[in-house]
């Protein structure tokens, strides 16, 4: 391999670590919503703002990301990024309260806005026949990160029933989330020293007129004569931006007559990412995994099939992107992603619930579970009904901290064709939206307009994300599974409909190249 070509992949898989301690961020939570839920007695509003409480983080922090990603650099950003990971890990682990905790996860947030800068940055650093391939390593990194989370979570939750001698030992046993959220804390060391090694993006050099400096790192991850052309087309698409350099000011060019496509193709791709759904189904992915009666331990053991899937169908992914090209693996990836809701949405909507006195003696080490025996007879038609009737007889507290045995002796449904449904839908988003958003991100913007477009449109995406994440308990507890997955369906076939429309191909194209070609579509 030449020096240049290894050179922008070590630039890039440094950066895209970013995206493994985010998923791990992500992720590490999911497993450790039932033991804080039953030490800080949360209800669902609480267990929803944990989840929402890093949303609420990077919305605050992609506006801030922008300015200072322009005014400072993307490598001094992304710096400023793992330092926040590890601060929010820190006090994550050791928080006394749920306040706290709250606090925590908020600051976690903040440094969510590492997905955009890392997508910007690498795009940045990327010859144009393997920007594809190296913008998608930071979907890899965010899947490889979840699934290494999913796996943390089973083993120490194993190790607890074991009752393992190191459990004992040092005493964790009810601090279980604890190690959950402190296992970040080494990931998010190593990534901030790495990053010390990348050199200043050349896009934003070029924006900052420092012309030999760029040339000097373009010669670190392209070949000799293509440095001058490179920077040329760079100074052209800063020349185009609007050089009046206020976020308003960029924002107005932004939608733009000129650039209306670009806005419409942005836009509808940052609402659809994240009305599919996915950062809700992974951030609870245990709590779904409940909903098939398959129990705690069985739910920690199946959310792993979750992310393993996500790392085979990214890595599908990121092979295939240069070559099958955007367009289609978008289009048909999101049709993919509406029929694999839609089998959730059966599955679910045909499912019944019914309890029997065997059942109930089989749950004779849950307190007053003979209590139970009021529903003997009683057929449920929803999730909903049967929760209802199981709080109005075992109590709030009762009902939510034995939910998954409630619903494993209970529930009569097509366990095996929700878990295929849930499945091929994780494996049609990480196949196409998922990475395929940050790709076109960072390749359909100019150069001068990039530093805030990006962020502006991740924004809406994490706040959409943000939303779903805080209102799924809730949802969960109200609508039902089956009403939940037929409305991201809905939402996410409005946008295939306009991105069919209206998205362009752009692989093997230079960044300055699609611009041209989408002004004129």
């Amino acid at each position: 391999m030449k020096s240049f070509k290894k050179n922008a992949f070590i630039y890039a898989t440094i950066v895209a670590m970013g995206g493994f301690v985010f998923g791990l961020d992500a992720a590490l939570i999911s497993g450790a919503f039932k033991f804080i839920t039953a030490e800080f007695n949360l209800n669902e509003w609480q267990v929803g703002a944990l989840g929402f409480g890093p949303g609420i983080g990077v919305i605050v922090a992609l506006p801030l990301a922008a300015w200072a990603s322009n005014k400072y650099g993307r490598k001094a950003t992304l710096k400023i990024i793992a330092a926040l990971y590890l601060i929010s890990a820190l006090g994550s682990a050791f928080a006394p309260s749920f306040i706290t905790l709250m606090s925590a996860r908020f600051l976690g947030g903040l440094a969510f806005s590492s997905i955009t800068l890392a997508a910007m940055y690498i795009g940045e650093v990327s010859p144009a026949k393997w920007r594809g391939k190296l913008v998608s390593m930071t979907q890899i990194n965010i899947v490889v990160g979840l699934t290494a989370a999913y796996f943390i979570n089973y083993w120490l939750v194993q190790s607890i029933n074991a009752d393992a001698a190191w459990v004992t030992t040092l005493g964790v046993k009810e601090y279980t989330w604890r190690w959950m959220l402190g296992i970040e804390i080494v990931p998010a060391l190593i990534w901030f020293g790495l990053l010390y090694l990348v050199p200043k993006s050349p896009a934003w050099l070029v924006y900052q007129g420092r012309l030999e400096e760029a040339k000097e790192t373009l010669a670190k991850v392209i070949p000799a004569n293509e440095i001058d052309k490179q920077v040329a087309e760079m100074q052209q698409s800063v020349a185009e931006g609007n050089q009046d350099r206020s976020v308003g000011s960029q924002l107005k060019e932004i939608f733009s007559s000129k650039m209306s496509i670009i806005a419409i193709v942005a836009l509808t791709m940052s609402l659809v990412q994240q009305f599919t759904g996915i950062n809700a189904v992974l951030t609870y992915a245990p709590t779904v995994m409940e909903q098939l009666g398959l129990g705690e331990q069985a739910a920690f053991q199946q959310a792993i099939w979750v992310g393993l899937v996500s790392v085979i169908f990214t890595i599908l992914s990121l092979v295939l992107i240069d070559r099958i090209g955007r367009r289609p693996m978008m289009i048909w990836g999101l049709v993919w992603v509406v029929a694999s809701l839609g089998i959730c949405a059966y599955g679910f909507g045909a499912a019944k619930y019914e309890l029997t006195n065997k059942a109930i003696t089989e749950m004779s080490d849950i307190p007053e579970v003979n209590k139970l025996t009021a529903l003997v007879g009683k057929q449920f038609n929803t999730d909903i009904e049967f929760k209802e009737a199981v709080i109005g007889v075992m109590g709030e507290i009762s009902a939510r901290d034995n939910s998954s045995t409630f619903l494993q002796k209970s529930a009569v449904l097509n366990a095996g064709l929700i878990l295929f449904g849930i499945l091929s839908f994780i494996a049609a988003f990480h196949f196409s939206v998922g990475p395929i958003m940050w790709v076109l991100l960072s390749e359909i913007f100019p150069i001068g307009l990039r530093g805030i477009a990006i962020p502006f449109f991740a924004l809406i995406s994490s706040t959409i994300s943000a939303l779903t994440q805080f209102f799924f308990p809730w949802q969960l507890a109200n609508m039902g599974a089956s009403t939940i997955f037929l409305f991201y369906g809905a939402i996410v076939f409005v946008g295939l409909l306009i991105l069919f429309k209206y998205l362009p191909e752009t692989k093997n194209m230079t960044i300055e190249e699609i611009q041209v070609a989408m002004r004129k579509k």
